[in-house]
């Protein structure tokens, strides 16, 4: 490795390693893509995700063959891990950025304030009109009774774990929420489709809320369950040799401080069922006309829709562009709610006398 003398201020020489300049890892993911073009032509190679991927494995070893040759085999390791977690970035956010962009630019066609207050009513899947008003108000009322219902069954059985849960009731409890997390939506909904057919039930919005607790409560239960975990203990302690009750510490004390990740937790699980899809094709069943009453007839929702719009085109691109825009509209509701999330669990947050 080549040194290169300098001279401080107090006449004295130290010895410094050769670096590469600042610019050097935008010019070895230049020289990449530009010879990952090359081969993809050469090689009769279509894909831009096959160029993009040829590029990420030019850039691993441009990056360590050039830092090899200047700053050392030690330095030139440290420069590839970083390039491995700028890959995986990359890797990570094109699919996302793709997908948002093909989003927007085939789903902004036709969402207007037309579309957002109007109901499908009577006009046909392949026909052009319509709106998604029917569906958004079917999402809004279901996951809204899910939340209802799972919250605070989630945050309670995160209560028991973390506060109360001793012996073999406590694993069986965890034991099942773990296979809770796991299992798929289209489950829960034939769980709740067997109550229906027992009781000889017609689909109606509210059995859809509750195959989405189903799948909520055990999101809940473990996010609730980590945030009260990361409560000092020396606050449960101070509140407990004032004489407080421990019912009242978890009230006054553990609860309030770990509020912010609780909110944050209930948010995200919102967010995730807020897109399921099958349940609500099994319970709720579809209805192109408003309905206000989750409790009687056939609902619509978001995802439901998209489905519906999509499988009953028959090649129609009206049918096409409003998959699209009601793809958008549950795209933005579940950004508003992770926003909503991130700013409840910044305004919650502990502060720290800084």
């Amino acid at each position: 490795m080549s040194t290169a003398a300098t001279s401080g201020k107090n006449g004295s020489t130290s010895l410094r390693g050769a670096s590469l300049p600042r610019w050097t890892p935008w010019a070895v993911a230049a020289a990449s893509l530009a010879l990952a073009v090359v081969v993809g032509l050469a090689g009769g190679l279509g894909s831009h995700v096959q160029w993009g991927l040829i590029a990420a494995v030019l850039f691993v070893l441009g990056t360590y063959g050039v830092t090899a040759r200047v700053e050392g085999r030690r330095q030139a390791k440290d420069r590839v891990m970083t390039s491995l977690v700028w890959v995986a970035f990359l890797l990570a956010v094109v699919p996302l950025v793709s997908l948002v962009w093909v989003t927007v630019k085939r789903g902004v066609k036709v969402l207007d304030v037309y579309f957002l207050t109007h109901s499908m009513g009577v006009v046909a899947d392949t026909e052009p009109g319509g709106g998604i008003y029917h569906a958004i108000i079917g999402s809004l009322e279901q996951v809204g009774l899910a939340t209802l219902i799972g919250a605070p069954v989630g945050v309670l059985t995160a209560v028991y774990l973390v506060e109360y849960g001793r012996g073999a009731l406590a694993r069986a409890v965890t034991f099942f929420v773990d296979v809770m997390t796991g299992i798929p939506s289209i489950v829960a909904g034939l769980f709740i489709l067997s109550l229906m057919l027992m009781t000889k039930t017609q689909p109606f919005g509210f059995a859809g809320s509750l195959a989405l607790a189903i799948l909520m409560m055990p999101v809940v239960v473990r996010s609730t369950e980590e945030m009260l975990k990361l409560v000092p203990n020396e606050l449960r302690e101070a509140s407990l040799a004032l004489g407080v009750p421990k019912w009242r510490t978890i009230l006054k004390v553990v609860l309030p401080t770990s509020l912010g990740g609780i909110t944050t937790g209930i948010v995200l699980a919102v967010a995730r069922i807020a897109g399921e899809t099958a349940p609500v094709l099994l319970l709720v069943f579809g209805n192109p006309f408003i309905n206000t009453n989750p409790f009687e007839g056939a609902q619509s929702s978001l995802p439901l829709y998209i489905y519906q719009q999509y499988a009953n085109s028959a090649g129609s691109g009206a049918a096409y562009d409003r998959a699209w825009a009601a793809s958008l509209t549950l795209i933005a509701f579940v950004m508003i709610l992770n926003l909503a999330a991130r700013g409840i669990a910044r305004w919650k947050a502990p502060k720290t006398g800084r």
